[in-house]
């Protein structure tokens, strides 16, 4: 590592985190850049990691791997996630559009029919299309029947859960609230509450269940070896690569390596020390194997949940105090998830205080690959090779937040970030911890908040000031403006029909769906 000419390290962090890691020895982003000079990318999804969870003095010794990197690089301060909730951050990731463009407005369930629309296309798809080796690890969350399943949607390989953790029981389950019971061993088990017992989480290999239920407490040992083999793999057979690894990590049930004697107070540090763990697992690979001009970018999909109190993470300063203090609910703040982002490039060390998002990650990655992506649809995501490289001071001039359905409609775009001004068209309806709800409020005029001034945003602007109406106009400007470009594009509408037969089930005559393998 300390032979490459070129390093970059991207840290986003979204009321979650997230990094971006580049080694090469001689790389110069060009118009069209050779196959043999094509990086590699690693993609690394936390799931509701929290932004405080990470860029704290405490934190540093319980992820030191994840500290590596944000010290060694350049910090991105005003990084956000592209949703709050799973399926919609995961589909924007891969496509760079918002749901209202690529149709994934809110989660798929286990026996969705349907995920991600088929005339969608992710950066996999157009990477392996251009002669990379592709494999994902980890949760999908975008359709696992058929052709929605990820060896469909771009990856040569796949080792991993199709949607949440807690979307199915297991034999040893992980720290929840409420706290759920191991998978039944009766065919006439009940769903308890939020739990349901009756069909356990499987693990796939491709398109073939190799465990079910999976050993949660096994998984970052096993997702480690399948991200080294993969690695090792492409190197091999002399391609570029595409890794994306969706990890479990941080989001309820937690786990972490099986022999340490963790009570439930310390479960999120151990489970986080647990993800740094796996993230150490790839960087020493890389290492080892002397794989050179390879990008990794970690993140996180959407900010923690707190409804899980102890067991969700911590949002640093962006608390939403207004919410707080007027709707007994926190979750309007989680309809734009901070971000904070790293990297690191030859011998400086800088900020970059511009408006970032994963949305961004689609286009980036394609431009530093010399890859074009489809020309009949747009993009929210912007390129930001020429700030990795080249520290160039270009960012979103604005930026969207759709709604996660907690209040309002799925998807709709009504949190407005312009400069240094946040808008609210709506707030409230999420649960938080201990179970209060927001009662759920449409604004108009928008509440609005400067975010130079009061990141915690406490104190709404006086719409009678000029400075509101002077944001305002902006915001509006702004929202209509990409609502209209939306109405004119090629969009996707995707499926949401649920049913019974589409739930992954190995053997049906089992309790829990039950059988094992090998993978």
């Amino acid at each position: 590592m300390a032979d490459a000419g070129f390093c970059v390290l991207l840290l986003c962090c979204s009321l979650v985190s997230g990094l971006v890691y580049y080694i090469n020895r001689s790389f110069e982003h060009e118009d069209k850049i050779k196959i043999s000079e094509r990086p590699n990318f690693i993609i690394i999804l936390a799931d509701d990691i929290g932004w405080g969870d990470l860029w704290t003095k405490q934190s540093d010794s319980t992820t030191p791997w994840l500290h590596k990197l944000k010290v060694e690089g350049k910090r991105f301060t005003d990084f956000h996630s592209p949703a709050s909730t799973c399926s919609p951050s995961r589909a924007a990731l891969l496509t760079g559009r918002h749901g209202l463009r690529n149709g994934v407005t809110h989660n798929f369930a286990k026996g969705s029919v349907g995920g991600l629309p088929l005339n969608e296309t992710t950066f996999a798809q157009l990477l392996r299309d251009a002669g990379y080796y592709t494999a994902m690890i980890g949760k999908w969350h975008l359709g696992h029947n058929g052709l929605y399943h990820p060896v469909h949607r771009g990856f040569d390989y796949y080792l991993g859960i199709p949607y949440s953790n807690d979307m199915g029981c297991t034999d040893k389950p992980g720290y929840d609230l409420p706290s759920c019971p191991p998978c039944e061993q009766s065919l006439h088990s009940r769903k308890r509450g939020e739990c349901d017992s009756k069909v356990a989480l499987p693990l796939f290999e491709n398109q073939t269940i190799v465990e079910q239920p999976l050993d949660l407490w096994a998984l970052t040992g096993r997702y480690a070896k399948a991200a080294v083999r993969q690695i090792l793999t492409a190197r091999n057979r002399r391609q570029p690569f595409l890794l994306y690894v969706a990890l479990a990590h941080m989001h309820v049930p937690l786990f972490h390596y099986r022999f340490l004697n963790v009570t439930g107070k310390d479960a999120y540090s151990a489970s986080l020390s647990d993800m740094d763990s796996l993230v150490g697992s790839i960087m020493l690979a890389i290492e080892a194997f002397s794989v050179e001009n390879t990008l990794i970018w970690f993140t996180g999909d959407n900010g923690p949940w707190e409804q899980k109190c102890q067991f969700a993470g911590s949002p640093g300063p962006f608390v939403g105090r207004w919410a707080i203090l007027n709707t007994t609910n926190c979750d309007l703040y989680s309809d734009f998830i901070n971000s904070v982002a790293l990297s690191r490039s030859l011998s400086f060390l800088s900020f970059f205080p511009f408006i970032c998002s994963g949305l961004d990650i689609f286009p980036t990655v394609l431009s530093l690959a010399g890859v074009e992506p489809p020309s009949d649809r747009r993009y929210e995501g912007i390129d930001i090779t020429d700030v990795l490289l080249h520290d160039a001071d270009t960012g979103h001039k604005s930026l969207m937040h759709p709604n996660s359905g907690a209040a309002g409609q799925f998807g709709d775009l009504q949190t407005v970030r312009v400069g240094r001004y946040k808008a609210f068209y709506i707030t409230g309806g999420a649960e938080a911890c201990g179970g209060g709800t927001g009662t759920p409020e449409l604004h108009d005029p928008p509440l609005i908040f400067d975010l130079a001034k009061d990141e915690a945003e406490e104190s709404v602007l006086d719409p009678a000031s000029e400075e509101y109406q002077a944001v305002l106009k902006d915001v509006e400007r702004e929202r209509e403006a990409l609502l209209w470009d939306i109405a004119l594009d090629n969009v996707s509408i995707a499926d949401y029909t649920v049913t019974q037969a589409a739930v992954p089930c190995c053997q049906t005559h089992n309790p829990a769906c039950r059988c094992h393998g090998s993978s």
